[in-house]
């Protein structure tokens, strides 16, 4: 659905950009050319404006193959059963990782990806990929707490509304295990990347209290239950908070005093892929500041292209600009996950075949 940034400030922005304004960007048709062919792609949903894609074939000839996944958990799923032919993925950082460690990934040619000099350098070198070597920071943004004020009439400040009895059977969670824990560690004053089993199992024991006055676990269908009033409150990606207001403004948005997930979703390239110059071709053109605010005016989710970040945030109201880019202070109260060992990842994966059983 198209976002509240209006099309004719969009246009002015892209017209700016191809007239000269983003000195520092890459030529459109920089890279190996019209190569033809497919590029499958699969990214998340409701994170890239479609009319890229048509773009991206009528500079390069090049058709888009999409699909969309709804956590990083589901993707690593279907990757590791071979079930589909992908050429491009957007994960997050900690599965980016994952897949490194276990092989997953081609390294990238980055003489095809010129355009990673305009990612900012805050997103470079991070622990996921410490060497820059396989993967092209998209997006990025922090999770926080998004309540329907109408129903819940004191401001949240804390991730322990979520296990409120007093919201019984109004709240959401996150319906994959780092997230959710990830919430309940916070709450709980742990970090997010802990490898102590006794705090995980002490989340985990609160997560199956939560259970008994949760509505329901979920992903993107958290925007139908918060914008109808289904739900009251539940936890998401922040820019999409922007989204949901809206089409119902009493929403509001909290970023706990216990601390937040902060995310980077990086492009990559997963072994088997059969397109793989025509991919980099894709992730260069992905990474172009005119595309970059083309996918911010969509989706809101703050590009990893310093100069569409840039311009971008001045076209925000300042209320949109703190969800977007989150403020100092939030950022200073946040965390990356990180890719954690084997026996961790067995634990989660044992808990929440349990905590959904």
């Amino acid at each position: 659905m198209k976002k509240t940034i209006t099309v004719i400030a969009a246009l002015c922005l892209m017209l700016a950009i191809i007239a000269g304004c983003a000195n520092g960007d890459t030529t459109p048709d920089a890279g190996n050319g019209t190569t033809g062919g497919v590029v499958h792609v699969h990214n998340w949903g409701e994170f890239i404006d479609m009319d890229v894609l048509d773009m991206f074939y009528e500079e390069y000839g090049i058709r888009v193959i999409y699909s969309t996944f709804e956590s990083n958990e589901r993707l690593y799923s279907l990757m590791r059963m071979g079930g589909a032919s992908i050429d491009v993925i957007i994960p997050s950082d900690y599965m980016i990782g994952r897949l490194i460690e276990e092989d997953m990934l081609y390294e990238l040619d980055f003489s095809n990806i010129p355009n990673f000099d305009l990612i900012d350098p805050r997103f470079k070198n991070l622990a996921f990929d410490p060497d820059n070597r396989f993967a092209v920071p998209y997006k990025v943004g922090t999770v926080g707490l998004i309540y329907n004020s109408a129903m819940i009439t004191e401001p949240v400040t804390s991730w322990g509304a979520l296990f409120d009895p007093q919201f019984a059977r109004q709240i959401l969670m996150f319906d994959n295990p780092r997230d959710a824990f990830g919430v309940a560690l916070l709450y709980l004053g742990y970090s997010l990347n802990t490898t102590n089993e006794t705090e995980i199992r002490e989340a985990f024991d609160l997560l199956v209290q939560q259970r008994d006055i949760l509505q329901a676990y979920v992903m993107d269908q958290i925007f139908e239950k918060l914008i109808s009033g289904e739900a009251w409150i539940g936890p998401y990606y922040s820019p999409d908070f922007l989204t949901m207001y809206a089409y119902n403004p009493d929403l509001r948005i909290a970023h706990p005093v216990e601390g937040a997930n902060f995310f980077v979703d990086a492009m990559a390239v997963p072994r088997g892929a059969q397109n793989r110059e025509n991919a980099e071709l894709f992730i260069n053109f992905m990474s172009r500041t005119d595309i970059a605010l083309m996918n911010m005016s969509w989706s809101y989710y703050a590009s990893a292209n310093y100069e569409a970040a840039a311009i971008f945030a001045e076209q925000l109201s300042p209320m949109e600009r703190d969800v977007v880019f989150a403020t100092p202070e939030v950022y200073a109260n946040t965390e990356v996950f990180l890719h954690l060992p084997q026996h961790i990842l067995d634990l989660y994966d044992e808990l929440w075949i349990e905590l959904r059983s």
